[in-house]
């Protein structure tokens, strides 16, 4: 609970926390389990910016520092792109690409998958792809 920031909660029911608050609780939950393979479904979702990279910088030092592996289902990209070696595209339930995070987000990936106009390019400041779509 130390780790994620969630030792403030440790006294109250699940039903008394927000949705961003729960969904901290529950990620603790899963690193407390100390698997080899951690899965994430929307782990990120109900979570403001800061406790997103928090939370994923913690998933990350566990792959880096323990060997994990980390499966996560993702709506946010770019978070995405930051965060992921490998990523895999559905669309109507069907794989439409994956491999490697900078061989499969392109835009006709993007264009496939979502039916947007977009670009991506590698933005220095986070050392990762990043997506823009067209309005």
């Amino acid at each position: 609970m130390e780790i994620t920031g969630t030792n403030q909660f440790a006294e109250r029911f699940i039903t008394e926390l927000s949705g961003g608050e729960r969904q901290r609780v529950v990620f603790a939950r899963a690193l407390a389990q100390n698997t080899p393979v951690l899965i994430l479904d929307e782990a990120t979702s109900n979570l403001d910016i800061n406790y997103s990279i928090s939370l994923l910088n913690i998933s990350e030092q566990r792959v880096k520092q323990e060997g994990k592996t980390v499966i996560a289902v993702m709506q946010d990209i770019n978070l995405a792109a930051a965060y992921c070696d490998y990523l895999l595209f559905l669309r109507a339930g069907r794989i439409v690409a994956h491999g490697k995070t900078r061989e499969v987000l392109t835009p006709d990936t993007i264009r496939t998958v979502f039916n947007v106009d977009a670009r991506v390019y590698l933005e220095s400041y986070s050392d990762s792809l990043q997506v823009v779509f067209k309005k």
